[in-house]
This record gives structure tokens, C-alpha cells and sequence, in this order.
């Protein structure tokens, strides 16, 4: 079954693709989620035009993601939190409580573009890179003290 991918897929291609998947793939997964429509005249010629718009879109997606990105660079947020002996937590950071500090400062941000890899259980100084875009990541400096 040959279509045209409507977002990008993981492992499988770029926005406005041709690609050939197996029947079930495209019918049951890609087709319901919106992902693909199936390869026709009428279809291709849809995507690029569209392909124009998205393209400039994308553009001013990735300027914006560059100028905020100098700004969160720029910024050192304070998250106070419970702790015991040995600067152990009681709770852990999360890339919520994160996500919740950024708000505080103004950026509205979603937690699961905060890639802190495990939550946090110790007091100190850490750098978490947010994925601003595609080729856009920011390192934020997180300041974990005790409350």
C-alpha cells in the first residue's frame, strides 16, 4: 500500500513521503491516526501545496525556538524541596515541577519536552536540555535546595 505521510513517523519518513507499508500497517495505524492518506493524484497534489505552508511555518517555528532558547539559557530556576540526612529528598523533581518553575518565569513549556531522564532525589545543580524543536535544545541550569 503506497502512501503519503501526513506528520513525520519515526523509522518510517518525513512529512509529504511516498512510502509503501503493508496493508494492515496503513489501514489499522497510520490512516486512523492521521498520519497518512493513501498515494493518489489528487492527494499528492494536496500535500505539496500544503508542503509550501508547512515550510514556512516551520521556519518561523525554529527562529522562534532559537530565540528562546538564548533567553532559557540565560535563566537559573530555583526548585526548594523537603530533604533529609545526606541531601537526600523526601519527594523527587519532575519534569512537571520543572515545567511549573518555567511558568513561574513566564515560558510555557510541556513537561514531556523537559528531558530530565530520571527524577531528581538529590540536592544540587543540574543542567535539564528542553527540546525547544527539531534541532533546537536548550540547557536549563535547575537549583534543587533545601525548603
Amino acid at each position: 500500500m503506497k502512501l503519503v505521510l501526513l506528520e513525520d513517523v519515526d523509522k518510517l519518513g518525513k512529512r509529504g513521503n511516498v512510502v509503501s507499508v503493508k496493508d494492515g500497517y496503513g489501514r489499522n495505524f497510520l490512516i486512523p491516526r492521521k498520519l497518512a492518506m493513501p498515494a493518489t493524484e489528487g492527494n499528492l497534489k494536496q500535500i505539496e501545496l500544503e508542503a509550501k505552508k508547512y515550510k514556512v511555518k516551520e521556519a518561523k517555528e525554529e527562529t522562534d525556538a532559537q530565540s528562546m532558547k538564548g533567553d532559557l539559557e540565560k535563566l537559573s530556576l530555583t526548585i526548594p524541596m523537603k530533604a533529609g540526612e545526606a541531601d537526600v529528598l523526601f519527594g523527587s523533581v519532575t519534569s512537571a515541577d520543572i515545567a511549573s518553575a518555567l511558568e513561574k518565569e513566564g515560558y510555557t513549556i510541556d513537561k514531556r519536552k523537559i528531558d530530565i531522564g530520571e527524577p531528581i532525589k538529590r540536592l544540587g545543580v543540574y543542567h535539564v536540555p528542553i527540546k525547544l524543536f527539531r534541532t533546537v535544545t536548550a540547557e536549563v541550569k535547575v537549583w534543587v535546595v533545601k525548603e
